[in-house]
């Protein structure tokens, strides 16, 4: 039986109607750029996950781009992050206009460790920007308590953490500010680029809403230079469409993670995801590590079972990144993580009979 990494025509298809509803009802009312569907979803999302405001995007880096802009970020400032994730997160912080610091991970949830990010905070650090990876929380008691020590804002990147907790509160609502990407794959996907920034604070998200729309909240009256960074009607209608089913979809997502749980955990060589106390995992990637990691690999890709490595390099050991220097022995649980790490294939609607498909292929490789 082949098994794809994640089945988005099969999702498509169990929901056809209301998508094709809603791209239709788009153009018929021309309504592409802003208007009431965009409205429309900003406020069904902001409530979805218990914020207040949510200003969309065109997406999740640029979310991130506007979050720190919009928080003033300057040349000399530093903001710290995590040394395992997507580029964007450590790029928007150069773009805006700050110096980036990593930090290793804690070695168990692949989030950033709170112990290295005190460490790390120096007279020029100004913010940090913890990531829920691949769906489980970073530890935000500890992080907004050394925040709040000295006086730095947090922005949460949720752009993989849909509906995820940290001791029963949503994600997205510690911080001043966090950042969602609906990137086609992610647990909650558009189909195409989208992403939003969600706040309590109505200045930021007024902030933000002008930085997005060139400067202005009006047409033709600009405030301040700003960028197009707009959510499409089209999108924010699939979107709106999406959102009801996106709960019962994470509860799928967290019972196939219990079924591989079962099925891998008395594998020797492998390490199940651990999910630490009071966190809440929405599964958006389920990630095993494995000394062979590529070879298990190959395996799984002879027996037709797609796999993926989310990230084969930590940040710090891109080329992006040659100009800091940075050593292994910096990172060492970031940099011995890279080659270990491999994602299984994980969506909704995920049948056991796949996920046996996958342990059995797992138990089989010698």
């Amino acid at each position: 039986m082949a098994v794809p990494y994640a089945d988005l025509q099969l999702q498509y298809q169990t929901i056809k109607g209301a998508i094709d509803d809603a791209i239709a009802a788009v153009i018929r009312d021309s309504a592409f750029i802003r208007g009431g569907y965009v409205d429309r979803f900003e406020r069904d999302f902001a409530s979805a996950v218990s914020a207040r405001h949510c200003v969309s995007c065109a997406n999740g880096t640029d979310a991130l781009y506007l979050a720190m802009t919009a928080l003033k970020v300057r040349p000399g400032d530093e903001v710290i992050t995590t040394a395992h994730s997507w580029i964007s997160t450590a790029a928007m912080i150069t773009h805006a206009g700050a110096t980036v610091k990593f930090c290793d991970t804690d070695g168990v949830t692949f989030t950033i460790d709170p112990a290295a990010v005190e460490a790390a905070i120096t007279p020029r650090t100004v913010g940090i920007i913890p990531v829920h990876l691949y769906g489980q929380p970073a530890d935000m008691a500890a992080i907004m308590a050394i925040a709040e020590k000295h006086r730095l804002w947090v922005i949460e990147d949720c752009a993989q953490a849909h509906l995820a907790r940290f001791d029963g509160q949503p994600v997205g609502t510690f911080g001043v500010a966090a950042t969602y990407s609906f990137y086609p794959g992610k647990n909650l996907g558009a189909m195409g680029d989208a992403g939003a920034v969600v706040t309590k604070d109505p200045d930021i998200a007024e902030r933000i809403a002008t930085l997005a729309r060139h400067g202005g909240l009006v047409k033709h009256q600009h405030q301040i230079e700003g960028i197009n960074s707009r959510l499409d009607g089209l999108q924010a209608a699939i979107l709106s469409a999406k959102l009801p089913h996106l709960a019962g979809w994470t509860k799928a997502r967290q019972e196939a993670a219990k079924r591989y749980d079962s099925g891998l955990n008395q594998i020797e060589a492998i390490q199940i995801p651990h999910v630490s106390s009071g966190r809440d995992h929405v599964y958006h990637l389920y990630t095993i590590k494995h000394p062979q990691r590529d070879e298990l690999a190959a395996h799984l890709a002879a027996r037709g079972i797609q796999t993926a490595v989310n990230y084969p390099t930590a940040l710090p050991f891109l080329s992006a990144y040659n100009r800091f220097d940075h050593r292994p022995d910096e990172f060492p649980n970031a940099f011995q993580d890279q080659r270990r790490i491999l994602s299984l294939p994980m969506f909704a609607e995920i049948t056991p009979a796949q996920q046996h498909e996958v342990i059995e292929a797992i138990r089989s490789f010698q």
